[in-house]
C-alpha cells in the first residue's frame, strides 16, 4: 500500500510544487511507482510535467465533485514510474461545492483509497491555504512534508501550521505524523537564510532533513520547458540536492535506494544517489550553518 505523503504549507512561494515535482521525479527514479495528486486549483504541478490544463477532459475536480474513479484522471508524465492526478482552475469551485457536503474532510480520502495498492509513494500538491483541499489533504494522508523558505516570516508560518495539524489529528486524522521539514531556497551569502535554518533545527530537532535545498535558476526555469529537474539538468546543484533528499527519505523509510536506468539527458542520476555527490549537496547548502 502507498506511503501518501501531503506536501502543505499555508504560506506561499516556500517550494512545495517545486518539491512536489522534483523528489517525485527523483522516487520514481530510484525505482518506485509514485502518484502525484494536484490539490492546488493552480494547477502547477500539472504543468511542470508540461500538460495542457486547458486540454483536459478530466481532472482531479470531477472526481472530487462528480463520480468520476480517480483511476480515469491519472495520466503519465515524461519520467518513467510517475503518474500525475492533474488539477484544472474548476478545482477552486470544489471547496464551495463540498461545503455543505457531509463528511466534508474526509471526501478526498474516499476517492483516493481505490489507487492505494496501486503505488509505493502518492504525493499531495497542497495548495497555499489551509482551506478545505489542504484539510482533506492532510486527513487522507499518512504524514505531512513541510517546505520552509529560509525566510523571517517562513517561521511563523510553521507555528499556524502546526496548529493546524494538531487539530486534523484532534478531529480527523489522529496517525498524521510529521514526515519532516525541508529548508528550501537556501542562500549561503546571507546571514538570515543560516539563521533561520539554525531556529528551525533548534525547534524541530530530528524533524528537519538534513539536505537543504538551495536556490537555484535551473529549478526555476526547469518548469518553463515541462520537465523536472532530472531531465533538466541533473547536474546542476538543485538536482543534486533533490537527488539527494530522495534518497534521505528512502532511507529514513528503511527503503533500499536502487536508481533505475536513467533516461537520456539524465545521464548522472544514478551517481546523484552515491554519497560523494550527496556530501557534496550538504557542503554546498549547509556550508552557511557551520
Amino acid at each position: 500500500m502507498a506511503q501518501t505523503i501531503a506536501c502543505a504549507n499555508q504560506k506561499g512561494g516556500v517550494g512545495k510544487t517545486t518539491t512536489v515535482v522534483n523528489l517525485a521525479a527523483y522516487l520514481a527514479l530510484a525505482g518506485k511507482r509514485v502518484l502525484i495528486v494536484d490539490l492546488d486549483p493552480q494547477g502547477n504541478a500539472t504543468s511542470g510535467f508540461g500538460i495542457d490544463r486547458s486540454a483536459l477532459e478530466v481532472t482531479l475536480y470531477d472526481v472530487l465533485t462528480g463520480d468520476t474513479p480517480m483511476s480515469e484522471t491519472v495520466l503519465p508524465t515524461v519520467v518513467d514510474g510517475c503518474s500525475i492526478a492533474p488539477a484544472s482552475v474548476s478545482l477552486a469551485g470544489a471547496e464551495v461545492e463540498l461545503a455543505a457536503a457531509d463528511q466534508r474532510e474526509r471526501r478526498f480520502g474516499r476517492v483516493l483509497a481505490p489507487v492505494l495498492d496501486s503505488y509505493d509513494y502518492i504525493l499531495l500538491d497542497c495548495p497555499p491555504s489551509l482551506g478545505l483541499l489542504t484539510v482533506n489533504a492532510l486527513t487522507a494522508a499518512d504524514s505531512v512534508l513541510i517546505p520552509t523558505q529560509c525566510e523571517y516570516y517562513a517561521l511563523e508560518g510553521l507555528s499556524q501550521l502546526t496548529a493546524t495539524l494538531n487539530l486534523v489529528r484532534d478531529n480527523l486524522n489522529p496517525a498524521l505524523a510529521i514526515k519532516g521539514v525541508v529548508l528550501t531556497m537556501y542562500d549561503a551569502r546571507t546571514n538570515l537564510s543560516a539563521d533561520v535554518a539554525a531556529e528551525v533545527r533548534n525547534h524541530l530537532g530530528e524533524a528537519v532533513f538534513d539536505t537543504i535545498i538551495p536556490r537555484s535558476v535551473r529549478l526555476s526555469e526547469a518548469p518553463s520547458f515541462g520537465l523536472p529537474i532530472a531531465l533538466y539538468r541533473d547536474s546542476s546543484r538543485g538536482a543534486i540536492a533533490y537527488a539527494a533528499l530522495a534518497a534521505e527519505l528512502l532511507s529514513r523509510d528503511g527503503r533500499s535506494v536502487a536508481p533505475a536506468e536513467p533516461a537520456a539527458g539524465v545521464a548522472s542520476t544514478s551517481t546523484a544517489f552515491g554519497s560523494p555527490q550527496r556530501d557534496e549537496t550538504r557542503q554546498l547548502a549547509v556550508g552557511g550553518l557551520r
